[in-house]
């Protein structure tokens, strides 16, 4: 395939990647992305002049090797820090501790009876190497024999429905296994912000003869002539191969040539859109970096306060807090401002710290992306698409693919180097 003409559409971890070990073997690659930046949901912002935050929460974790080696392969490396956090649950009004055996041991919330269950059930998983004996299994049902009801009602369940809401009691245990088998304390970020990584890997492509085009919305993906065809807004390229890293379901929308019975098993719809409201400080929230809402009646399900992570000094002193959701894609938070989404969750910032004033805030910013968090059932295993399409020439590749895990910069990653190899065949 060396030397072809390829298209990869989307600049997230996962298509730069691909775009970039594609250009290191001698294709000509033309990477699309309708976003004015690289980056994908790991995309940030500046909040002033060369100093970039992300648009949503990011980190990694040690067992994250394959981003890591990136990192370091593009000689950001030394940039990349692994600081090990508060993480925190509320619970019945109080902030507990919850990040480690020690921690769970102290969970009052429960008695210690059920501590020491749910200890020896996390143990467990940690300790299986694969899930495939976990198929077919819901989480909620093995959390509820496994570790008791009452650890289920405390601990688990207001996390599993604040993620995946109706859909609580249909989410696949294998997804849960991923969650706790490969997670760690200590969390990586590269100072400076991610998007460091997206334009490097970007300005490699171009370095290699590629060419990313930013803000350029792909409108068709289509085959004639033993071509495929790319058209967006004002023009039409062809090309010998075409990778796509879009969300199934967009992939089906902008191919209509794609087959109803590939439609049919394939265009997964059940996913939810991301909201996160980002607002800076004169001085801190919490002592806390990661705070799970275990509450009833929070209108976000995590606050985390990026700046009890990374050093407030980074960011012109000041103090960073994301209030992030995943909501169905037809959620009004989605398409609220930032003084909307304020107002309705200013009254329970002051429910976490009785003395919060808005007159603190400085500065906010509100974010929402569409299909960025898949609901894993059970049944969603044989869903999952392989890379190639019944359309010659073109190839499949996204998040919906990194089963058990559900997203993250890593398995992107991984993805990207199990394609490239694939199409190398």
């Amino acid at each position: 395939m060396s030397g072809r003409r390829i298209a990869v559409l989307g600049a997230g971890a996962l298509g730069l990647t691909v775009a970039h070990r594609l250009t290191q073997r001698g294709d000509r690659v033309t990477v699309f992305e309708r976003e004015p930046l690289p980056g994908g949901l790991a995309a940030g912002f500046e909040i002033e002049p060369g100093m970039w935050l992300e648009k949503f929460y990011h980190h990694i974790f040690r067992s994250d090797r394959a981003v890591a080696g990136l990192i370091d392969e593009l000689g950001l490396g030394d940039d990349l820090v692994w600081p090990r956090p508060r993480t925190v649950t509320l619970r019945d009004g109080r902030v507990h501790q919850l990040d480690s055996p020690a921690s769970l041991l102290r969970f009052d919330p429960l008695p210690i009876a059920d501590r020491i269950r749910m200890g020896a059930a996390l143990a467990y998983l940690r300790a299986l190497p694969e899930p495939a004996r976990l198929e077919g299994r819901t989480a909620a049902a093995w959390i509820r024999r496994s570790m008791g009801k009452r650890a289920y009602e405390v601990v688990w369940a207001p996390l599993l429905e604040a993620k995946f809401g109706a859909a609580a009691e249909e989410i696949a245990l294998p997804w849960f296994w991923a969650r706790v088998h490969h997670r760690s304390a200590e969390l990586g970020y590269l100072r400076g912000g991610f998007q460091r990584l997206y334009q490097a890997l970007a300005d490699r492509v171009r370095d290699a003869g590629g060419d990313v085009r930013l803000g350029v919305e792909v409108r068709e993906i289509a085959t004639a002539d033993g071509e495929m065809r790319i058209t967006t807004g004002d023009a039409t390229d062809r090309f010998d191969h075409v990778v796509s890293t879009l969300p199934t379901t967009l992939t089906c929308r902008l191919t209509p040539q794609l087959p109803d019975a590939y439609r049919e098993r394939h265009d997964w719809r059940r996913a939810y859109g991301a909201h996160c409201l980002i607002l800076s400080l004169d001085r801190p929230l919490t002592d806390s970096y990661w705070m799970n809402i275990n509450d009833p009646g929070y209108p976000f399900l995590a606050l985390v306060e990026h700046t009890n992570y990374q050093s407030p000094a980074d960011y012109g002193g000041r103090h960073l807090v994301y209030l992030g959701n995943y909501r169905p894609m037809d959620d009004p938070l989605l398409r609220s401002t930032p003084e909307e989404a304020l107002a309705e969750f200013t009254p329970h910032l002051r429910r976490i710290n009785p003395d919060f004033d808005p007159s603190w805030i400085t500065e906010r910013w509100g974010f929402a992306a569409p299909f960025a968090q898949p609901i894993v059932t059970t049944e969603y295993r044989d869903r999952i698409p392989p890379f190639e399409t019944p359309i010659a020439g073109l190839s499949l590749a996204n998040m919906f693919q990194v089963y058990p895990h559900d997203r993250g910069q890593n398995y992107s990653v991984e993805l990207a180097e199990k394609l490239v190899q694939h199409l190398g065949r």
